[in-house]
Formats: C-alpha cells, structure tokens, sequence
C-alpha cells in the first residue's frame, strides 16, 4: 500500500499559543491539536482557558495561566516551556477610539499589549534557546495598520503595523537557523473581542459585511491559515503578511 504523505500535518510538533482562551486564539489552539500537535495554550482567564484546555485533543498538551504584559510570568512561561517547534501570537486587545481623545495611557496601553509582549516574548525564547531548528512563528496581525486605515483605530492601528515592520526583519536574521517569521492579517472575524469593541447595531453589521465580497471571516478560516504557516508544506515561506480578507482589499 502506498504511504500517503501530508505536508500539512502537525504531528510530533510543540505548538505555543497565546491568547488561547477565546476567539482565533481558542480556535487556532483545537485545530492545532486535531491535526497532531502537542499544544501549550496561555491566557489571562482562568475559566476560559481552562474551557479551551478541555476541548484540545491528546495526551501531552499543557496551559499556562499567564499575563504577558508581566515580565514575571512571561519569564516563568518560559522557563515552563520545552523547545518549541511553532508560535502563534495572538494575544491582543482592540479599542475603537477618535485619534483627537487618545492619550498617553491609551497609547501605551495597546502598544504595550499588542506589540511591544510578543515581541519580548520571542527575545526571552530565542534567549533561552527554546525554538527547535525549522520552527515557525506567526504573528495574528490585521489588514488595518498594513493594507487599511479605519476612523477610530489609529492606535490599534499603529500597533499592528509596527508588528509587521518588526516580523521582516526578525525573517531576514533568524533565518540563519531556517526559523520561519510570518504574519496573518485578518479582515473581519466574526469574535468576542470584536463584538465587545464596537458600538454597533446588527443592521450596522449586515451593511459593513456586503463589502467583503465572501462575507465576514470565521476564527477557524484564520487557524487553517495558521496551521499552512506552522506546517512543513510552507518550508520556503518566511516574512510574509497573508491577507486573510474574503476580498475586501481588492475592491
């Protein structure tokens, strides 16, 4: 009988995933486990990490209760972790605010969440040499702050650009070790943080959705995306931003 072979598997990978206790995170974590890999989820919710904890499937999976915002535990994290064949950074906050009423705080506070975490994240795992030659990380980023700009999201905005600016440059320097440094950037998913960072009615939301020619986005359509990214089949691929969309930017 013939072996089929399948470059998408993740099988005896270690995957890390932050921001696993709801949305694309929660979603990236399970799909992960179905097709193979050992999964080490993070969150900053108890409950609900444990609820994402329950539904990965096998043996050899782990949770760590964890603010990344905290050097602390981001340090404990690390330390707790084994060498890691995959990332996906998906931890974030979103806030819809006028540009004219940001201040100070609000700036650091997104900017500290959104970019400057993961960021030190990856310092601390590269430092303590906890990613497996081939590894591959993968940044949830947006369209907004890459390919769009929208009313009241400057600073989310700006975060998510200095992410992908960041992203090319760690592709270039740790490719030495074949560590593959990519981002998904993400129209419209249909997630709790979404819903809770929009004043918005349903009719509001049914207008806003025809402008994507496939409609709005599901958080499983961005964990396949994540899985390509995590698995052997995108061996050649490193410092690019997958636009993740249903065909809003073409337009």
């Amino acid at each position: 009988m013939r072996e089929i072979l399948n470059p998408f598997s993740l099988d005896n990978k270690t995957i890390l995933v932050t921001g696993a206790s709801s949305g694309i995170g929660k979603e990236t974590a399970i799909s992960c486990s179905k097709i193979g890999a050992n999964v080490f989820i993070t969150g900053r919710n108890n409950e609900r990490l444990n609820d994402t904890f329950s539904k990965l499937e096998g043996d050899d999976n782990l949770s760590f209760l964890a603010d990344l915002n905290n050097k602390s535990q981001t340090e404990e994290l690390v330390n707790n972790l084994p060498k890691l064949d995959g990332l996906v950074l998906n931890a974030g906050i979103m806030r819809t605010i006028p540009f004219k009423f940001v201040t100070s705080g609000d700036l650091e506070n997104m900017m500290s969440t959104n970019f400057m975490a993961p960021i030190l994240l990856i310092n601390l795992l590269i430092k303590n040499k906890k990613l497996n030659k081939n590894a591959s990380i993968i940044f949830i980023s947006s369209i907004g702050g890459v390919s769009i700009g929208t009313i009241g999201n400057s600073i989310y905005c700006a975060s998510k650009g200095a992410i992908n600016g960041i992203q090319k440059v760690l592709a270039v320097e740790l490719a030495k070790q074949n560590i593959r440094v990519n981002s998904v950037n993400p129209g419209m998913v249909k997630t709790e943080m979404w819903n809770k960072s929009h004043d918005i009615t349903t009719e509001q939301l049914l207008i806003d959705e025809r402008k994507y020619p496939l409609g709005y986005g599901e958080p499983k359509d961005v964990a396949n995306a994540c899985i390509y990214l995590l698995s052997d089949a995108s061996k050649w691929v490193t410092g690019i931003n997958l636009t993740l969309d249903g065909g809003f930017t073409i337009q």
